[in-house]
């Protein structure tokens, strides 16, 4: 019996400590979804912005008329 409990116990801490390494990850793994997402937004706003300049994309330019 006390074999038994103490093989229990040794599988809980080891999950115990698996559970905190996870745990770990997955704050880092949100961490940087948050960071990409802000640089997302960024780009997207500079994007808007640029686009609003007045200015053609390159595939909506009319090409000079020495061509």
């Amino acid at each position: 019996m006390k074999d038994r409990l103490i093989e229990l116990e040794t599988k809980i801490s080891y999950q115990d400590h698996i559970i905190g390494e996870l745990n770990e990850v997955v704050t880092r793994q949100q961490s940087q979804i948050d960071r990409l997402e802000k640089a997302m937004k960024q780009l997207r706003q500079h994007l808007e912005q640029s686009s609003s300049t007045g200015l053609a994309r390159p595939d909506e330019e009319v090409p000079p008329p020495h061509y």
